[in-house]
């Protein structure tokens, strides 16, 4: 039926136009990002699937990053572990230098000197190596390496010198602390006031002597402070020059002792030798004002033997050499733990990626368009959407004929 109202044809051939351009323009969309999925309504079944897959493929992806880092941590260990086994093959070295006897006891004391510093470079080592905060040669706190459904547990070692039992530890010396403080050395410790000219102006004290010594005390005259008074760095001096002059063995020296909490000074009287708790007496003291007798003072470090492996004999140094060996071993076993943790994690990390790899491929099954299917839907699109313009304007000619009829 030919009408002028309603062009038919016209809007028929514009629904279908308008779908090829709907439907070339989701294939202009699927091309230039290369997903079949773009949003919810091309498929919203694929899309929560493949968010979940996508999920998936980064928790892979971090857990096979969290196993590269802990075969750097391990590596971090494994390397301090090498620069302790070749301090440890020089120690050995000395401890067999040491135990011959063609040595003397001098040389022998060099040796020991050396084998010291490098038991110290040892608890250095352990002590300062850490990855991220996680110390591993110097802790005993386990490390869990996350790799997506499980854990890897690293046990790390304490691999001091003093762990190891190669270390030397410095003999401890007898301490005593006086309980007055002044702000600084210089000032007065004693007041002029408590001290009076006369044979009456001493201090006299001892520690524990050695059986083979005689029992005589040091005696320390304060005569010349009569009307002065002493500081402390004076009292320090008197009291070394006395211990100097004695020829009983006293073993005794003072020194001013800073308290960096509060800010002070004291004085501080210390056994020459080391290896026991000699002892303070003070068997007589004017002025009584503040060295009055040894509950003035207070004991800050009891003496001690000190411990460890001692080169400065043969016997010493053959012992040091069995320990050694044991410290190898000990060593070696840790050092073996860190390799078979880092292939673990070497294999944990490649596993990871080959599930990931998986995934990704079936992700892309999902979302990713087929470009040669998509090429063919664009052209078929391309070639409705034409002709679907060219019939709109033949459709919209037809009123024109209704037209002629009204002439």
């Amino acid at each position: 039926m030919l009408t002028i109202k309603n062009n038919i044809m016209a809007g028929n051939a514009a629904r279908h136009l308008s779908n090829s351009y709907d439907a070339l323009a989701k294939s202009v969309e699927r091309l230039s990002s290369g997903l079949r999925i773009n949003s919810a309504r091309d498929d919203a079944a694929g899309l929560a699937v493949r968010e979940l897959i996508r999920a998936d493929i980064s928790v892979l992806q971090q857990a096979a990053r969290n196993a590269a880092d802990g075969i750097s941590m391990l590596q971090t260990a494994e390397g301090a572990m090498g620069e302790i086994d070749t301090i440890l093959v020089r120690m050995k070295e000395l401890a067999e230098q040491a135990a011959t006897g063609s040595y003397s006891a001098d040389q022998r004391t060099i040796m020991n000197a050396e084998y010291g510093e490098l038991s110290d470079e040892i608890t250095r080592i352990a002590e300062s190596t850490d990855f991220n905060s996680n110390e591993l040669l110097n802790s005993t706190a386990t490390i869990n390496i996350h790799v997506a459904s499980g854990t890897i547990a690293i046990s790390p070692q304490v691999i001091t010198a003093t762990t190891l039992s190669v270390g030397t530890t410095v003999a401890t010396k007898d301490a005593w602390v006086n309980k007055v403080t002044v702000a600084s050395a210089d000032d007065e410790y004693i007041a002029a006031g408590d001290i009076t000219a006369g044979s009456t102006d001493l201090f006299t004290f001892r520690f524990g002597v050695l059986a083979s010594e005689t029992a005589a005390a040091v005696v320390v005259d304060l005569d010349a402070y009569e009307s002065s008074g002493i500081s402390l760095n004076q009292l320090v001096d008197e009291i070394n020059a006395a211990v100097a002059l004695d020829t009983t063995g006293a073993y005794a020296a003072a020194t001013a002792l800073y308290n960096s909490t509060y800010n002070s000074y004291s004085l501080k009287m210390q056994a020459r030798d080391s290896g026991a708790s000699r002892g303070f007496t003070i068997t007589s003291a004017t002025p009584t004002a503040i060295l009055s007798a040894t509950d003035d003072f207070t004991q800050s470090a009891a003496g001690a033997a000190g411990t460890g492996n001692d080169l400065t004999t043969a016997t010493g140094a053959q012992n040091a050499l069995t320990a050694i060996e044991l410290a190898i071993t000990e060593k070696d076993t840790y050092r073996a733990k860190l390799g078979y943790w880092m292939n673990r994690l070497d294999a944990a990390e490649s596993v990871l990626g080959i599930q990931a790899e998986n995934l990704i491929t079936a992700e892309s099954r999902i979302s990713d368009v087929d470009v040669a299917t998509e090429m063919a839907e664009m052209t078929r699109t391309q070639v409705l959407a034409q002709a679907g313009v060219a019939m709109l304007a033949q459709a919209n000619t037809m009123p024109q004929m209704a037209l002629s009829l009204l002439r």
